[in-house]
């Protein structure tokens, strides 16, 4: 099977090893570009160097699970009997392999160890290769086979991955000095795998805490907050009401900025079906192989604007946040956000054909243009 071949569905199946190959390359090098997509946006002020440390750890745990996976199909098409089958990934929406997808490695991590101690080492495995091709002048297909596996099952051993759900931490960023009691500062951040849009999906929340114990220390309200934000996180929830919950359910929180970060789609001429001027300008690109994408990066952003106080109990009073929403044209109420800003991230052949087709919808996106050795360049 060609990567141009018709699939049918939303989601296709990648079998032949060559193909699968190319697809995670192109990924390996998305993820290598974003790390220094985000030092620029912490250039142009749009990120602080928190939230870039924190958006760099999410980035680099997407690319071990790209390489994970990677390792897990690396054989697809040439193992006989029962392998791992194919890939299926979401061609015409995200372009990233499916949310099940994440499942099953998240199932097989819990199992890791269990499969490596009944696995021959890599040692082992490249000696019988060896002899394999030395001796009987054969390829060693099973053995090869094995050593994919093997390499799947240390990948997931060692952690550090982009789960389907990833769980709230908490940095601490310092204190305010209001009233007997300093509030103390935090950027609460996590992150999840939408099943919905088959996306990482990155959350950042600054939260003051005006509770008795710090929250991370706290063993009640941490745990419950955990808990509270992860049920919370899907794409169709809009940002004020994630954050108006939050406000609600944790008297002592109070949520002042609440952002989400949309990693993805990945567009491809060779891989992706989606519609829009994205296509078209990857069509008309014909951009050599590694250089034959896009990906969008979408931040919603929400801010407190004031706070109000809310009778609690009988003599008690609590604070409630107000919400800022987009003014303009009453796009607020329906984004649920301050502000929405879009970017996309190409190389530079795709680039050229965008900036010369210059399509009505792009001309508010950001353009972030990476080259193969490294550099970055930003166009409003």
């Amino acid at each position: 099977m060609t990567e141009t071949q018709t699939l049918a569905g939303d989601h296709a199946d990648l079998e032949d090893t060559r193909v699968i190959r190319r697809y995670f390359r192109k990924f390996d090098a998305i993820t290598g570009h974003l790390a220094r997509v985000a030092a620029r946006m912490e250039t142009e002020g749009s990120l602080n160097r928190d939230e870039v440390a924190i958006i760099a750890r999410y980035v680099s745990a997407l690319d071990f699970t790209f390489r994970a996976l990677a390792n897990k199909y690396h054989m697809s098409g040439r193992a006989e009997g029962a392998g791992p089958g194919a890939l299926t990934f979401d061609r015409e929406d995200s372009g990233f392999p499916i949310h099940a997808e994440l499942l099953q490695m998240a199932s097989d991590a819990a199992q890791a160890t269990k499969h490596l101690k009944n696995m021959p080492s890599s040692d082992r495995l490249r000696d019988e290769m060896v002899e394999e091709i030395v001796g009987k002048l054969t390829v060693p297909t099973r053995l090869q086979y094995a050593m994919s596996q093997r390499l799947y099952y240390e990948e997931l051993a060692k952690g550090d991955l982009f789960w389907p759900q990833n769980d709230p931490d908490a940095n601490w960023m310092g204190n305010l000095a209001e009233g007997r009691d300093p509030r103390r500062r935090y950027l609460v951040h996590w992150a999840v795998y939408d099943s919905g849009l088959n996306l990482p999906t990155i959350y950042l929340m600054e939260v003051e805490d005006t509770g008795r114990t710090a929250l991370p220390k706290d063993e009640t309200r941490w745990p419950a907050a955990q808990a509270h934000l992860m049920a919370q996180s899907m794409a169709g929830l809009k940002l004020v009401t994630i954050a108006r919950g939050f406000d609600r359910d944790f008297d002592d929180l109070h949520p002042k900025r609440l952002r989400r970060i949309h990693v993805g789609p990945m567009y491809s001429h060779a891989f992706t079906r989606q519609t829009g001027p994205l296509r078209d300008v990857l069509a008309e690109a014909h951009a050599p192989e590694g250089e034959d994408w896009a990906l969008a990066w979408t931040v919603e952003e929400l801010e407190s604007e004031r706070v109000e106080m809310e009778k609690s109990g009988w003599f008690g009073q609590v604070e409630r946040e107000i919400f800022a929403l987009d003014p303009f044209s009453g796009r607020g109420a329906d984004t649920g956000a301050t502000r929405m800003s879009r970017a996309v991230i190409l190389p530079e052949r795709p680039f050229q054909v965008l900036a010369e087709k210059n399509p009505p919808g792009f001309r508010d996106v950001r353009k972030f243009v990476v080259s193969p050795g490294g550099q970055v360049l930003s166009y409003a």
